[in-house]
């Protein structure tokens, strides 16, 4: 069905171009499940983007074949390839806060696709909306029907994507890390959904992914990437059991598991530099965001909880529990909220889960890290120069990227950067959100031990937000579990860790393959 040959893809878009994937090659028959796997940056996403014709064509230069059911894609019509997208090949993006449009609900972009390929009446569309969010395990979607992308968590927001994806039962789904954001049991299920219609319907997949455990769980067959270029591929569990280039093994050895690296720091004799007492919060209520006859839904209720200087303290819980409301109240960043915060210390910052939605397209790296310091003031071009590229050597960026826009970076690439922005005005409490979800496990490994060195350098505390129980195990000292916006548990890591106290907690701890 599928046939790329000889993929050669160039950035032109700075003075030096630059070749992101030499000679790519691969093949998907109908009915399929292809995986491409490899750290960011390898160029698993720039090809499976020009596979789906979304490569700029004024600043990319593209050479090779793309064989679509007989059909050239690098040199098809635009009209033809508008026909083709959406209908034959649909894509799940990385990051899909970016992909969905923020001033439109969510129920009137699941049903785009089907808008545009098919003559269905509004009623029918609505139908099939809601038909698909189901399929894809979203709660409430009479509710969920007429909400905007804000008003969900990240899983939540991810699930749409695939819904919409799907809406035109397409031959080919490219579905580009399709579970970054998810957590360890919403995971699963949305592997067991792509198996369900790849039996069921016969629908092709190639999945780009740098979680190795999921490309396994998935994939039939599977691509090692390694710099644009393609290292290894072959029967799935032939690659993962007898893996030939070294790359492959030092990928598959890197795979996360429950172990302790960060020293748990004690509260003894530390003062207090967060405290939330009593938190509630909500989204500001807007005519037309709910249903008539519907209530206004409270994300947070009562949370109260104590942050120590230096500590790096988790907060975990599955999609959709409110995480990253909380952290967003605590920043100042909600207005209906009720009540207590106190910050005992200045310019706290966030690293955001969706590193694409954070970062300003249309401006350069280096004037992106460099914003904060314009202004605060007091710096030179000079040093506002050279303080972008330490924090681009702390994250393991190249100095050379200070010249791109985020849009010729990749998801890893782009989540470094954000960490990097945060870390220019060195505060003192850094809120992160999700920062390793879009990394593959080298880099999330790297991410995760400058943010200990930073702990302990500097003493930087860290409020970790994450599904990931594996890095919280590895870096927090205390742990917050949230469902449904309340905080049903919280202590130190080995309290949660051997010794919960809530079902729920017990739960989430088997799913994510936990045992003391």
């Amino acid at each position: 069905m599928l046939e790329v040959t000889d993929l050669h893809i160039e950035i032109e878009d700075s003075v030096i171009p630059e070749t992101v994937v030499y000679d790519f090659d691969i093949s998907v028959s109908a009915g399929e499940i292809v995986g491409i796997v490899g750290e960011s940056g390898s160029g698993k996403s720039m090809s499976a983007h020009a596979i789906a014709g979304l490569l700029s064509r004024k600043d990319m230069k593209k050479k090779g074949r793309i064989v679509f059911e007989g059909e050239e894609l690098l040199t098809v019509s635009r009209s033809r390839l508008r026909k083709i997208q959406g209908d034959d090949i649909a894509v799940v993006f990385q990051e899909p806060m970016t992909s969905l449009n923020p001033v439109l609900t969510i129920g009137t972009q699941v049903e785009e696709a089907l808008r545009i390929h098919s003559d269905l009446s509004d009623e029918e569309l609505k139908k099939s909306a809601l038909e698909m969010m189901r399929l894809v395990e979203l709660d409430d979607v009479e509710e969920l029907y007429y909400k905007y992308p804000h008003e969900l968590s990240g899983g939540m927001r991810q699930r749409v994507m695939i819904a919409a994806a799907l809406i035109c039962d397409p031959k080919l789904l490219i579905a580009d890390e399709p579970t970054t954001a998810l957590d360890v049991t919403i995971q699963a299920q949305i592997i067991e959904l792509l198996k369900k219609i790849n039996r069921e319907k016969g629908t092709a997949i190639l999945f780009i992914s740098h979680d190795l455990s999921v490309v396994r769980s998935l994939c039939g067959r599977v691509v090692v990437m390694n710099r644009g270029r393609i290292v290894e591929q072959g029967d799935a569990e032939e690659v993962f059991n007898n893996p030939k280039e070294e790359y492959t093994k030092n990928l598959i050895e890197a795979i996360p598991k429950f172990c302790k690296i960060a020293v748990p720091k004690k509260n003894t004799d530390r003062k207090p530099l967060l405290e939330v007492r009593s938190v509630s919060a909500r989204y500001k209520k807007v005519t037309g965001y709910l249903i008539p006859g519907t209530k206004q839904k409270t994300i947070v209720k009562n949370a109260s909880f104590t942050m120590y200087e230096g500590e790096i303290m988790g907060l975990v819980g599955e999609s959709g529990s409110g995480k990253t409301t909380l952290g967003k109240t605590i920043l100042g960043m909600l207005d209906d909220t009720e009540g207590e915060i106190i910050h005992y210390s200045k310019m706290p910052q966030m690293i955001f889960q969706d590193p694409y939605g954070s970062l300003n397209p249309t401006k350069t790296i280096g004037w992106i890290l460099q914003e904060p310091l314009r202004i605060k003031g007091g710096f030179s071009a000079k040093e506002r120069s050279e303080k972008a590229k330490e924090m681009l050597s702390l994250v393991g960026l190249d100095e050379g990227i200070l010249a791109r826009r985020p849009s010729a970076l990749s998801g890893g690439q782009r989540q470094r950067v954000c960490i990097a922005l945060a870390l220019m005005l060195e505060p003192r409490l850094i809120i992160a959100d999700e920062p390793v979800s879009a990394l593959d496990v080298t880099v999330s490994n790297q991410v995760i031990n400058l943010l200990i060195e930073l702990n302990k350098k500097l003493g930087i505390a860290i409020l970790f937000i994450s599904h990931d129980l594996k890095v919280v195990y590895e870096l927090c000292s205390r742990i917050i579990v949230m469902k449904d916006g309340e905080i049903v548990e919280q202590g130190t890591d080995e309290e949660i860790f051997n010794n919960p106290k809530k079902e729920y907690t017990k739960q989430l701890l088997l799913s994510a393959g936990y045992t003391d």
